[in-house]
């Protein structure tokens, strides 16, 4: 029988390559779990970024949504229209639909009286409405009326400052300052009225429930 040496060295490279291998191996499953991590990570940070837009796209939505319906609330009153008539002090953004529609019967009859458009003022003023002057005079609203019909009365434009509205139920109070370039009984001039003028609601219309100082 021919005996086979087994020479020192040759174990040795048994060995090394046997440790090699598991080395290889270990390395493989490191770089393998390293890989599944990193997928991990990417995976999470990508699901935080996409909630982090879809939030900010929602956010974005709503404020246009928003800024579309205070829009749609302007241009159902369209307060262009009324070219004697200037509002002042407020952003017309800031009412709600209620209180454009008392602010826009207001601005419209404010636009009756520069036009000589009594007609129109008698159908927003009640039949009984008592109008006062800055001098502190009184007058019947068909006293009032026949002044602006003659001429003793003559309004160029008006202004509707720093206007206030508040609404409780069917009635509204609308606080504003009346600035009127008007020909008042021979003077001219431009004059400041603060006032309170109530509205009601008749038949789903603001109605004035009394008259303006003027």
């Amino acid at each position: 029988m021919e005996t086979v040496k087994i020479l020192p060295g040759h174990a040795v490279n048994g060995r090394e390559k046997f440790l090699k291998k598991i080395v290889t191996i270990l390395s493989l499953g490191i770089s393998i779990l390293a890989l599944v991590g990193c997928g991990n990570a990417r995976k999470t940070l990508v699901d935080e970024t996409s909630e982090e837009v879809t939030t900010e796209e929602e956010e974005a939505e709503n404020q246009v949504q928003s800024e579309q319906s205070g829009e749609t609330e302007m241009e159902s009153y369209n307060f262009s229209e009324f070219t004697n008539v200037e509002i002042t002090g407020a952003d017309l953004s800031d009412f709600n639909e209620e209180e454009l529609a008392v602010l826009y019967q207001q601005a419209r009859y404010c636009q009756a009286m520069t036009e000589v458009d009594t007609d129109t003022m008698r159908e927003m003023v009640p039949e009984d409405a008592v109008f006062t002057h800055m001098s502190g005079r009184q007058q019947t609203r068909e006293e009032y009326f026949a002044d602006i019909e003659n001429g003793a009365l003559q309004y160029f434009t008006i202004g509707i400052d720093e206007p206030e509205i508040e609404i409780n139920g069917d009635e509204a109070t609308l606080t504003y300052t009346s600035v009127l370039n008007a020909n008042a009984y021979g003077a001219r001039g431009t004059y400041h009225m603060p006032g309170t003028h109530l509205y009601k609601l008749v038949d789903g219309v603001w109605t004035s429930a009394n008259g303006l100082e003027e």
